[in-house]
């Protein structure tokens, strides 16, 4: 099927070009066209955790299955925005990048917690992992975990980005970062931030092994 793809502002100027029509499959998700396009330059690549995309003069996330004749316009991050330090992403998690985003000058230490997926739970080998994710509330939870540390915790930076979708060993499936004047500060604030995001963030986990598959939590 055919699209029309609009491209603004770097993305356009890394294109080359601000309209296309693009060729892809039938059942093509919007994240699929994000990747696509990413793959065509490693500065592109850099840029596609802080793409986002409109079908139709929409916002559309990335799971958002599109049609023949859609028009799909890629949107860098906006003037004078920040790449946004909690949130919920289908794309592969960078560590480096939740430090990026608490580091500052009268920041004396950085502390980041990494969750990766193991191969194997409760004696048993692990294959993959299921994540899924209410994204919407997901990451105006993060917000309130994040600005209620940042108040509790004066001079604290906090970065919490975390993955949804299909996980495979050794992937990552959250970074958290944590900035602080002191290094008791940050270790502090990192571990109450992971307690916090495990005990209230609205992601679901599905463990596929050998045996099949069953969502964590329920035993079903």
């Amino acid at each position: 099927m055919r699209l029309r793809l609009r491209a603004f502002a770097v993305v356009r100027e890394l294109l080359g070009r601000g309209e296309e029509t693009l060729e892809v499959p039938d059942g093509t998700r919007v994240g699929q066209v994000l990747d696509l396009v990413a793959a065509r330059d490693p500065r592109l690549g850099r840029l596609r955790p802080l793409l986002r995309a409109a079908r139709n003069q929409a916002l559309a996330g990335d799971e958002v299955v599109l049609a023949e004749g859609d028009e799909v316009a890629l949107i860098p991050p906006v003037a004078g925005g920040a790449p946004q330090r909690f949130r919920v992403q289908a794309t592969p998690v960078d560590p480096a990048e939740a430090q990026a985003l608490v580091a500052r000058p009268g920041a004396g230490a950085i502390v980041s917690f990494v969750g990766t997926v193991r191969d194997e739970h409760d004696g048993h080998p692990v294959e993959r992992l299921e994540y899924e994710a209410y994204v919407e509330m997901a990451e105006k939870v993060l917000v309130a975990i994040g600005t209620a540390l940042e108040a509790d915790m004066p001079g604290v930076r906090l970065a919490v980005i975390h993955r949804h979708g299909d996980l495979h060993v050794g992937e990552v499936a959250v970074a958290i970062a944590a900035a602080a004047p002191h290094r008791a500060q940050a270790f502090d604030a990192c571990r109450e931030a992971i307690e916090r995001v495990k005990r209230a963030l609205p992601v679901w986990k599905k463990e596929h092994s050998p045996d099949g598959a069953v969502w964590l939590g329920t035993g079903s």
